[in-house]
């Protein structure tokens, strides 16, 4: 099957609100190359009213008047062909410079006139979007989100074997490079990365040190699942910094949904926050770019598969954050650990991910004596099976 064939499960809500009544801007964001535009193009194949589709991309960042032209033509079109209804999309709209004031003052125009002009907005540099929505639209557009690809889509589109996603994470893009491994890495690296980083990261932010940015993304994809101070982080890296700096980076990486630092569990805010942080990347495809050999060899490698596999399901829980409004933490006391804490409105979920003959250490039920979690859970091996896990609901945790 190839991607434009898939269905992923935003379609059908997508398709819904284009059918609503006007009311409120749509804004559907996500990573990318997680299948935002080709989403949207499924959706206007299906969709009965008249559509206008634009893309931002090769326009120039400082014609503002652009998004103000093709509104008014699409106006026309529709005063021409005497259609009462249509629907508007500009994809990568965040790419033109003061975007959000020229959107506001013309959806206004459209609603005081009730001229029925729906508008979707497609765009993946999450920083630019969530900047302009909440300073010039608040109120008047409601979010789609995309994350990346689950077990369960890559293995419905693509036939993907589970051992597949958790090595090679959930890029579609990537599927036929699968078998030639430094033409994979080759990929993701030049053609997913690269444009993450350099227009959805630095070109986005504050970056006053752009190698240090890179340096420091590298390090935290090639430490997922484990811990490091940003202090030992300072001494990888090349680029003179300092924490707060490196600590701000990564806040920005996790706002584009590529890379965090997990906090440690303590009821203290204040403790968790100066905690060492524990790397996740949203795609183990990030991972497996910077620290992988090869599948046959990592997957043979008891010590580096625990570690893939646990990364997976972090990433996993991560998915599912913004619709699920809970957190996830670690938990560490000395040679105790439990691999993840879920926090949702003071309920705590403890999580300790276990791959093949790893063992279990002490961490969980010393957390449990100590904190009393609503549950306590094994992933993996004599607890809830990976492929069981991998296609659950996470809120359902909490119930």
């Amino acid at each position: 099957m190839s991607i434009m064939d898939y269905k992923r499960p935003q379609f059908a809500e997508v398709l819904e609100r284009i059918k609503e009544p006007r009311k409120f801007i749509q804004v559907l964001t996500g990573p990318r190359q997680v299948g935002k535009s080709t989403l949207m193009d499924q959706v206007l194949a299906e969709c009965t009213i008249p559509h206008y589709l634009y893309n931002a991309d090769g326009v120039d960042e400082n014609d503002s008047d652009w998004i103000r032209r093709v509104w008014e033509s699409v106006r026309m079109q529709m005063d021409v062909k005497h259609q009462d209804e249509a629907v508007l999309v500009i994809d990568e709209i965040q790419k033109i410079k003061q975007w959000s004031e020229i959107v506001k003052r013309e959806w206004d125009d459209d609603t005081r006139k009730r001229r029925q002009l729906k508008l979707f907005l497609l765009g993946s540099s999450r920083l630019m979007l969530r900047k302009g929505l909440t300073e010039s639209l608040a109120g008047r557009f409601e979010l789609i989100r995309m994350g990346h690809w689950t077990w369960r889509e890559m293995a419905d589109a693509f036939g993907w074997t589970l051992d597949e996603w958790i090595y090679y994470g959930g890029y579609p893009g990537t599927t036929g490079f699968i078998g030639n491994m430094s033409r994979w890495k080759k990929y993701v690296k030049d053609s997913l990365i690269a444009p993450a980083i350099e227009k959805d990261v630095i070109l986005t932010s504050n970056i006053y040190k752009p190698a240090l940015m890179k340096q420091l993304f590298e390090l935290g994809c090639s430490y997922s699942a484990q811990q490091l101070s940003l202090t030992k982080a300072l001494g990888q890296l090349q680029d003179a910094g300092n924490v707060t700096t490196l600590a701000s980076y990564l806040e920005i990486l996790r706002a584009c949904n590529l890379l965090t630092g997990l906090q440690k569990y303590a009821n203290d805010e204040a403790r968790r926050y100066q905690s060492v942080p524990k790397y996740q990347v949203y795609n183990n495809a990030l991972l497996t770019a910077y620290s992988g050999t090869s599948f046959d060899k990592d997957r043979i490698d008891t010590r580096a598969w625990g570690r893939w596999v646990e990364s997976a399901v972090g990433s996993y829980l991560l998915h599912g954050v913004e619709e699920g409004d809970y957190k996830v933490h670690y938990w560490r006391e000395r040679s105790d650990e439990v691999d993840f804490i879920l926090l949702r409105q003071g309920e705590v979920v403890a999580l300790e991910v276990k791959s093949g003959r790893r063992g279990m250490n002490s961490g969980l039920p010393h957390f449990c004596e100590r904190f009393h979690p609503k549950r306590a859970l094994v992933i993996g091996t004599d607890g809830i099976p990976l492929e069981e896990f991998f296609q659950m609901n996470v809120e359902s945790l909490f119930y």
